[in-house]
């Protein structure tokens, strides 16, 4: 099973660490790509911080992640795990887990990244702003760049399990499931019921995949089909909707009431 997240947009800055090592990451084949994207946004935020501003979506408060952004190659590093930040992964809090349960993070778990493509929990990053609907001068849409690269490194990591896509809008169109995996992908939807009406509420949603995670974790269940995945998912304690599958693979609806 492989399970990949969305990064998070606030993330914890290492104030001591090594610097940015690419080879060191997981998945070696990206490092072309990593290293585009990465010399690209330092370039912005070093030689035109008003373009890099607006590149990024950033306020006249937020001028300091400019400066950031452009020491990266410098800068600390700690464990992902730790860099990224907020509800989600507070939720999922893999610091607090078992060495089992970490283990089977550290194999299980992958995160998206505007920057790196795709990160394991223990690779070392520094904290960085770049989203995933970016547009770097030079580069270009950041989402063109992955969408040519990550399917190789995403299938590398699946291996013959099952691909559990947890991703945001954003972050899933840097990849999508070829149809030869859809027999073997499911998304997660969490819809929040209030007085019989669904929606879907970004905290309850967060929240409830960062729970999710976690419990299948600490459980070490490791289902191969999205039916499997769902029955589990309910043994656990939630309520699960399957659906038909699609083009992309299986959509699972986690219905909850209550954060």
């Amino acid at each position: 099973m492989l399970v990949l997240l969305p990064p998070s947009e606030g993330k914890y800055a290492p104030r001591r660490g090594a610097p940015l090592d690419l080879d060191a990451l997981r998945s070696p084949g990206l490092g072309p790509a990593r290293r585009r994207v990465l010399d690209a946004l330092v370039a912005v935020c070093r030689d035109d911080p008003d373009a890099a501003a607006a590149a990024l979506d950033l306020g006249p408060t937020q001028r300091d992640l400019v400066s950031r952004n452009a020491g990266l190659a410098t800068a600390p590093t700690a464990r992902a795990d730790r860099v990224y930040t907020g509800v989600l992964y507070d939720a999922l809090d893999l610091a607090s887990l078992d060495a089992g349960a970490k283990r089977r993070a550290g194999r299980r778990v992958a995160v998206v990244s505007a920057l790196l493509g795709l990160v394991a929990p223990g690779d070392r990053i520094p904290a960085y702003r770049l989203s995933g609907q970016s547009v770097l001068p030079g580069l270009g849409p950041v989402a063109g760049v992955w969408r040519e690269a990550l399917g190789p490194a995403v299938r590398d990591a699946l291996g013959t399990g099952l691909l559990v896509d947890l991703r945001s809008s954003a972050y899933a169109a840097f990849w999508r499931p070829e149809p030869d995996l859809a027999g073997r992908t499911a998304t997660v939807r969490v819809l929040h019921e209030q007085d019989g009406r669904r929606s879907v509420v970004s905290h309850f949603n967060k929240a409830t995949k960062g729970r999710i995670v976690r419990a299948l974790l600490e459980h070490g269940a490791d289902p191969r089909t999205p039916a499997a995945l769902a029955g589990t998912v309910r043994d656990l304690g939630w309520t699960v909707e399957e659906h038909d599958q699609g083009a992309r693979g299986t959509r699972l609806d986690v219905v909850v009431r209550a954060l």
